[in-house]
């Protein structure tokens, strides 16, 4: 795994909508650091970096990121409850085709 990409799972889920702009301003630079694409072993370690809410777009830019790896990161349908960005990521590789 690249070393960006280990530092940013490292730095653990996206903050909240409450968290400073210094803060959200760091995690969308580190995103924006990572050389598309990215491999399965890197999507599926950043597939766990999702927070509670989409952190003003951040979310969006990190669940494209996952989408440039050579297959679904999620294959089975996630548990009800389960983070909103992980079913969003499951039904994004089913209506793509990607996934029966």
């Amino acid at each position: 795994m690249r070393p960006e990409v280990q530092a940013f799972v490292a730095d653990g889920p996206l903050p909240d909508w409450d968290a400073s702009e210094e803060e959200i301003d760091r995690c969308d630079q580190q995103l924006r650091a990572i050389a598309k694409p990215v491999t399965a072993e890197e999507a599926k370690a950043l597939a766990s970096c999702f927070g509670p809410d989409d952190c003003y777009g951040v979310a969006w830019t990190l669940l494209h990121l996952i989408e440039t790896g050579p297959n679904p990161v999620l294959t089975s349908k996630p548990a009800p409850g389960a983070n909103e960005w992980h079913q969003r990521l499951y039904d994004r590789a089913v209506f793509g085709g990607l996934i029966a």
